[in-house]
């Protein structure tokens, strides 16, 4: 294979690793139709942090912010921040996340659909909630959207509200529809896929200013190696990793748990392009939940997909 372009059309996924597939198509300006993998800042909402924040939010336990009883379309989010170059990824960098209910409704009283969480030791989030739902602002409807904070550590905190592609409501908020200057939505508008378990997956990534470590640049894989297929996801006994070389080099692939800690290395050696596989199959015991598999070229993270272990 001499290079990504050959590798991608000899094995039809030429839209994988740049753009997840779509539930739902769209016309006009949005993040698809835009170069996802370019670093640019992550920029502020129009409407800043509305008239529903509610101070010292809770902390977001093993990554639920609903329970069982919780009315709606379960909805993962999960992403990376990311310093201003995305040459490195930020720990420790706080995300306060809150939102509507299905009904369009916030919890003014209490903190149901609100808390914080953390970046782990490599940079990763994760939450699971529901799709928010609308409610009138004016004569219009605000599209669904889910509210941020974002501090990393000793850098200033962010404020911004993330969108869904696909919402008929975008095109006429005064917020969502901005394509340009320092309000544009058009890259906190994410595309959602529906898992095996009937739940709708999201990945918003963060562009801020912090003091990031490691090495992880969000457009390396283009021409040095992605992963393109894990299945089953979710898995029990075993997984199998799908990914692509697209030049001579280390290649490494890790598996970190939620905290960020390398639970299995499944490859570590040089390797030329070409297509390979490789398969998980956890040490006994390994607690159940989501994992973040990555692939390494010469010793950077390139790429990386998620997994849920049941």
């Amino acid at each position: 294979m001499k290079n990504r372009r050959d590798f991608l059309k000899n094995t039809a996924l030429s839209a994988l690793g740049v753009a997840v597939i779509k539930r739902e198509t769209t016309t006009g300006n949005s993040a698809s139709q835009k170069d996802l993998l370019a670093c640019e800042q992550t920029t502020l909402d129009y409407f800043g942090e509305g008239p529903f924040y509610t101070d010292q939010p809770p902390l977001i336990e093993n990554n639920l912010m609903v329970d069982d009883t919780e009315v709606g379309q379960r909805l993962i989010v999960s992403g990376r921040v990311f310093n201003l170059d995305c040459s490195q990824y930020i720990p420790n960098t706080i995300v306060d996340i809150w939102h509507a209910n299905s009904a369009g409704q916030y919890d003014n009283v209490g903190y149901k659909l609100r808390g914080y969480t953390k970046t782990n030791a490599q940079g990763f989030y994760l939450f699971e909630t529901i799709l928010p739902g609308k409610y009138l602002n004016g004569s219009q409807f605000r599209p669904s959207h889910i509210h941020f904070k974002i501090k990393p550590p000793e850098f200033p905190l962010i404020t911004t509200q993330l969108y869904f592609e696909g919402d008929a409501s975008i095109a006429n908020d005064r917020a969502a529809s901005i394509t340009s200057g320092q309000f544009d939505a058009s890259n906190r508008i994410i595309s959602l896929t529906e898992n095996t378990d009937g739940k709708l997956e999201g990945q918003f990534d963060i562009v801020v200013e912090g003091a990031g470590i490691g090495v992880a640049t969000r457009d390396l894989h283009l021409n040095t190696g992605m992963i393109y297929a894990i299945n089953p996801n979710p898995m029990q006994d075993s997984l199998l990793i799908k990914y692509g070389v697209f030049k001579k080099a280390k290649v490494g692939i890790v598996v970190y748990d939620m905290e960020g800690r390398s639970v299995a290395t499944l490859q570590d050696r040089v390797m030329t392009p070409e297509k390979y596989e490789v398969t998980w199959q956890p040490e006994t015991g390994l607690s159940n939940g989501h994992y973040f598999v990555a692939i390494k070229i010469n010793d950077l993270q390139v790429h990386y997909q998620k997994v849920l272990k049941n």
